[in-house]
């Protein structure tokens, strides 16, 4: 078997609920604020407060998008005492974070 059908046959191997729940985990990091959010997650736990004022985005606009974050599987909270903290859910949205922007890096401009 060559290299060219091994790939095309790994393709066939994706089921269609397979493919849109790819896309729809695309479409979560395929916003600028989304994306400013995890980034910001990288360095460790953060309250809203916290991650607002290090977005520039207001506490209510916060809020939001952490309920789409975390309905993905993104984002994680706990509670410390009256304040949640919120992280990034676990390695492998750090490592597409990080392979996304070596990749946008390397392209030519």
């Amino acid at each position: 078997m060559t290299d060219e059908q091994t790939v095309r046959n790994d393709v066939a191997l994706l089921d269609d609920e397979t493919v849109i729940d790819l896309a729809d985990l695309f479409r979560v990091f395929g916003d600028s604020t989304r994306i400013r959010m995890l980034w910001a997650l990288k360095n460790g736990e953060m309250c809203v407060d916290d991650l607002a004022n290090a977005t520039g985005i207001s506490m209510s606009a916060c809020s939001h998008q952490l309920k789409t974050l975390r309905t993905a599987d993104l984002v994680e909270a706990r509670r410390d005492g009256k304040r949640i903290l919120y992280r990034i859910s676990d390695e492998h949205v750090d490592i597409l974070l990080s392979v996304a922007l070596e990749h946008m890096q390397e392209m030519p401009r």
